[in-house]
């Protein structure tokens, strides 16, 4: 199955935090500021983790009531065969229905299950447990707290469209998280935020490098913030222009 990113673009986007990729994505003017990335209290398990970048795979859960009769749970093995419609690397996204959560939904089982499988990653709205079994994994985990028991766990549908703290994430969505939390990557627009994050980053190190002096200047430090905004306003014309030919091409197709 191809992947609509190339494994490079995936590898450079996981040479950086999410805040620089948040940073550049606003460069290209592709969405308003205030959407893109999972807020309210969904927060990284497992901080001290390299950024995680994959492709959501969805399913919804619910634990705080008894199923209802006739209710068909999905098992582990038809989560895995319905997640194969999307190409790797996969990041596993589950919505918890209830609200508040109740059990856990997931633990040392299901993260062994999924990452055998090839997933990278697991983002859910509800509770996390065994999280020092899982600890050794190196699993990225992002939940929106913990829990001992499962209760009446089960997962009742896979990929459809979820929400997770806010942000709708559908299947394929790209994703990338680390200990500031998740962000999603426009597809469109993937290649371009990889590229450019080198040069941003290179251009807020003239700031903080003014900043950090032994006996840092405010005339220094000006003329530091100047050049930041220089780089940024040039990185912006040409990501934005970059697009806008793009767009014109497929106009044309």
């Amino acid at each position: 199955m191809s992947t609509p990113v190339s494994s490079d673009v995936l590898a450079e986007l996981r040479k950086y935090d999410s805040p620089t990729i948040c940073n550049v994505i606003e460069l290209f003017g592709y969405q308003p500021r205030n959407v893109g990335w999972v807020h309210k209290q969904v927060a990284a398990v497992y901080p001290e983790l390299p950024p995680m970048v994959g492709f959501a795979v969805t399913a919804t859960f619910r634990s705080a009531t008894a199923a209802e009769p006739g209710e068909k749970a999905i098992g582990l093995a038809d989560q895995l065969e319905a997640f194969e419609s999307v190409p790797g690397p996969r990041v596993v996204v589950i919505q918890d229905l209830d609200d508040p959560p109740c059990g856990a939904v997931y633990g040392e089982v299901m993260v062994s299950t999924y990452r055998g499988f090839g997933a990278v990653g697991l983002v859910t709205s509800g509770y996390a447990r065994d999280v020092l079994q899982i600890k050794p994994l190196e699993f990225p985990c992002f939940a929106s707290g913990y829990g001992v028991s499962h209760a009446y766990c089960r997962v009742l549908s896979v990929q459809n469209p979820v929400d997770i703290g806010g942000l709708t994430i559908r299947p394929g969505m790209l994703l990338h998280g680390d200990a500031n939390g998740v962000a999603a990557i426009p597809l469109e627009i993937a290649a371009e935020v990889a590229g450019a994050c080198e040069e941003f980053v290179a251009a807020e190190d003239v700031v903080i490098a003014a900043a950090r002096q032994s006996k840092p200047t405010l005339a220094a430090y000006r003329e530091a913030s100047a050049e930041f905004n220089r780089r940024r306003t040039a990185l912006t014309e040409r990501l934005q222009k970059r697009a806008e030919q793009s767009n014109d091409g497929e106009a044309m197709a």
